[in-house]
Parts: structure tokens; sequence; C-alpha cells
């Protein structure tokens, strides 16, 4: 294990967000030291980044609707206007 040196340690102590960005000036690689606890508690977060399935993305869809206001009652109007409904008898 690393022991911080004193000038990292005043910049993790001076941190507001309990994270310090680190910059190696050779590679230009950029770093985060952060306490272990918060480290801890991102390994227990699962990010899944595969695509969406259809199933997702149907209800991502009606969410937005829903929130634009589609399921008001004065939208039903336009309902009436969808040219697909003309075949539906």
């Amino acid at each position: 294990m690393i022991t911080l040196s004193e000038e990292l340690r005043e910049a993790v102590k001076n941190s507001k967000h309990n994270f310090v960005r680190l910059v190696d000036p050779e590679t230009k690689a950029e770093y985060v030291v952060l306490p272990a606890e918060t480290y801890a508690q991102m390994q227990v977060i699962q990010y899944d980044d595969s695509p969406l399935t259809l199933e997702e993305k149907q209800t991502l869809l009606v969410q937005a609707g829903l929130r634009a206001g589609w399921d008001d009652p004065e939208m039903d109007v336009y309902n009436e206007l969808d040219p697909r409904r003309e075949n539906e008898s």
C-alpha cells in the first residue's frame, strides 16, 4: 500500500467532494483518489450498459408520454384523427 504524501493528504482533507482528481504529467492519464468506504459502496452498484430490450424501450416511451400529458382526457380527440383507425371495423 502506498502512503499519502503531505501534499495529497492536504488535498484529500480539503476536498469538498471527498475525492481528489490527479493527473500523471508524463502520460496525462487521470486518476481519482477517494475514501475506501466510498469505493466499497460503488462496488456494490451494478451498472448495465447493454442495449435496451424492446420491452424496456416501450416502457420508457409510455412513461415519457404520460409525463407529456398524453393520458389527459382532452388528448382523446387525437385518437379520432388517427388515419389508421379507419381500417379498424
